[in-house]
């Protein structure tokens, strides 16, 4: 079984996105990684570089920013690291930017790449995923958060980054996948106020053509609002060794109260919420695969 990692990125250090982090975390697992450089201009290229592994290939990519609706420049980016994987690897293992896996779970995952590699109704493996918000002793549990998504798939033709990056295609339809115990730690909402404001600005011209509006929105007087989370529950699991560097330097205090959240929230969702606390079951969710067996 040979497996690659693959991955886009442009301007990390500007945007501070864990690209190190986020592929070092599982570079272990891997036989070859692909990195999709975009024209960065910053140092993203040389903190690329500094990983010093013989298995990261870096392959250098120009951005269409003309492309500015839905995020879909990051799958057209995620296609091209995609496409540059060696044709005999079995299993490509997608992480973003903003992502990392934990230690305790790359076994299990290797583990179930490997049980499914020779059963073709198995086209991918599903995460669960864990978001962190505001703080990493926090993380967002609503609706307003996916909880699964497709991080391995098979490396085969037809295989296709959707809409902005989130999930996958192959020859335009839901794959089917393999439901797995493993979660992908999602960082992206761990930030200083002025790094989600930052955060925010940038990753919006990739979804609206409307520069006035996204200067007039993010100007100087604003501030990220901390309660769009809905709700957010404490964690009281380890964080990825990879990863703990970047929490101890961690030097701003997320003072929101968690627990005035839920008050945003309707009828509706909160009756949902209390069902699927109930049962586990989240009720109508919306599902970009099509779950065939679970682990």
């Amino acid at each position: 079984m040979k497996v690659a990692g693959f991955t886009f990125i442009r301007n990390a250090v500007q945007n501070d996105y864990s690209i190190v982090e986020a592929i070092t975390s599982i570079l272990p697992i891997c036989d070859e990684f692909i990195v999709a450089h975009g024209n960065s201009t910053d140092t993203t290229l040389d903190l690329i570089k500094s990983i010093d592994s013989p298995k990261i290939k870096i392959i250098e990519t120009v951005w269409d920013d003309s492309v500015r609706e839905g995020g879909r420049t990051f799958a057209l980016e995620t296609d091209k690291a995609f496409k540059a994987i060696s044709p005999d690897v079995d299993w490509a293992f997608y992480i973003q930017g903003d992502e990392c896996v934990h230690e305790k779970y790359l076994e299990t995952i290797r583990k179930e790449m490997e049980a499914s590699l020779n059963d073709p109704t198995i086209e991918g493996l599903l995460f669960n995923y864990m978001h962190f918000y505001g703080s990493y002793d926090f993380y967002a549990h609503s609706r307003r958060w996916y909880r699964r998504e497709i991080r391995i798939v098979r490396n085969l033709p037809g295989m296709e980054s959707y809409k902005d990056a989130q999930g996958f295609r192959f020859n335009g339809r839901k794959l089917k996948v393999k439901h797995i115990p493993a979660y992908i730690y999602h960082y992206g909402w761990v930030k200083a106020p002025s790094g989600l404001k930052t955060k925010v600005k940038n990753t919006g011209r990739f979804y609206s053509s409307d520069d006035e509006w996204i200067d007039r929105t993010y100007n100087e007087d604003y501030e990220f609002d901390y309660g769009n989370a809905e709700r957010l529950l404490k964690f009281k699991d380890t964080h990825p060794q990879v990863f703990q560097d970047r929490v101890n330097r961690s030097n701003w205090k997320f003072s929101f109260d968690p627990t005035k959240m839920g008050r945003k929230m309707n009828f509706r969702r909160k009756f949902l919420a209390f069902i699927e606390d109930l049962t586990g079951k989240r009720l109508f969710e919306y599902r970009n695969y099509v779950i065939v067996k679970r682990s």
